[in-house]
């Protein structure tokens, strides 16, 4: 592409700007509605809120919620499918599951329950029953993988709203932390904390709806060859890595875990989503997949962009004592995870300072917590 035709992330129709504003809008109004709780005879955890998942205080125990949506990913595997005949949908499930659970996590919970959101566009969606097979079972052993137990869920048929042979697919979870001392919301966080960055499989849910408008403008779309021989849409699809097991082995290795960030979008600015004034330091960087320097040469996305926008090889953070570090690496091997301890927590501005990139984002880049 010529600079001309450069992309804009705004240009694909997600903004962060206006999204963080709703967001910070919604935890604000949010806080008005704490006295039902209180009414209940449970006292709502304050400080959870602008983390990826709201926590409550029970008798010996925290509760913790969240939802989350897939996103546009299923598009490329609808794609996919016309193009050969392999639903993806098994994969599209585990993108599902690994988007709520991952964020569930990061406040020290245990998934419990998870309900799914399959919005069909009409009812007509389901009578592809090999699609159908793939999805739900995709799901179940996508909960057995988190160990979690799926519930349930809402199956709407909606005409009018959803594109017809689209879905939204998206889901709930509940989690409990116990013992309450697990509960992470980043108050231990401190100057001299490792950074330790856990590999990605790739593009996991976030940045799909670039990565589809680069699709658009090529001439053999997603069956473009990338340099490991994989396609385009092949790559897009790789589902995303699911970290429950490995934090719950962490805790049970009696790991003193600071804070967890789970790398989606905002990118490596999430690295400083806590609500304090530090420095985060990156000294070193895993290896991005093939994908994203894809994504990159078609956008000509500058590294700061790319950074900012994907996980760039890292889909989760733990920030751990720097005496531990050895240990969680050993603990992520030992559940199949590639880690690197990445760098450091210094004193100073909240930024986030990726020195092999030469890299500065400061705290106004990141607009919510």
């Amino acid at each position: 592409m010529t600079d001309k035709n450069s992309i804009k992330y705004s240009t694909t129709g997600v903004n962060y700007k206006s999204l963080d504003y709703l967001k910070r809008l919604a935890q604000q109004a949010g806080k008005q509605t704490s006295k039902n709780l209180e009414q209940s005879n449970f006292k709502e955890v304050e400080e959870s809120r602008g983390e990826s998942a709201f926590v409550w205080e029970e008798e010996d125990c925290y509760r913790s919620f969240v939802m989350e949506a897939l996103g546009t990913k299923n598009l490329v595997a609808d794609a996919m499918y016309q193009s050969g005949g392999k639903s993806y949908y098994d994969q599209i499930a585990k993108d599902t599951v690994a988007c709520v659970i991952n964020d569930l996590i990061v406040v020290g919970a245990k998934p419990l329950v998870l309900n799914a959101y399959f919005g069909a566009g009409t009812s007509e969606w389901w009578f592809n029953k090999a699609r159908t097979k793939d999805l739900v079972e995709g799901f179940r052993d996508a909960c057995n993988e988190s160990g979690v137990t799926w519930g349930g869920g809402e199956t709407p048929g909606m005409k009018g709203v959803i594109v017809p042979e689209t879905i939204v697919l998206a889901g709930s979870a509940i989690g409990i932390i116990k013992p309450k001392q697990r509960l992470i919301l980043g108050e231990k966080l401190t100057e001299g904390d490792a950074i330790v960055l856990i590999e990605s499989s790739g593009i996991h849910t976030n940045g799909l709806s670039l990565a589809r408008f680069i699709a658009e403008k090529l001439p053999e779309g997603y069956l473009t060859k990338l340099e490991n021989g994989k396609s385009f849409g092949e790559a897009l699809l790789t589902p995303s890595h699911i970290y429950a097991k490995l934090v719950q082995d962490l805790f049970e290795q009696n790991i003193d875990i600071h804070y967890m960030v789970h790398i989606t979008g905002h990118g490596f600015r999430k690295l400083m989503r806590a609500n304090k004034e530090l420095t985060y330091e990156i000294n070193n960087l895993p290896t991005p997949q093939p994908i994203f320097d894809f994504i990159q040469k078609h956008s000509q996305f500058s590294d700061e962009e790319m950074y900012a926008t994907f996980n760039m090889g890292a889909g989760f953070a733990i920030f751990v004592p720097e005496n531990l570090t050895k240990r969680v690496l050993e603990i992520a091997q030992k559940n199949n995870f590639k880690a690197l301890n990445a760098g450091m927590v210094k004193s100073g501005p909240k930024q986030v300072i990726i020195k092999p990139k030469n890299i500065v984002y400061k705290g106004s880049d990141l607009e919510i917590r």
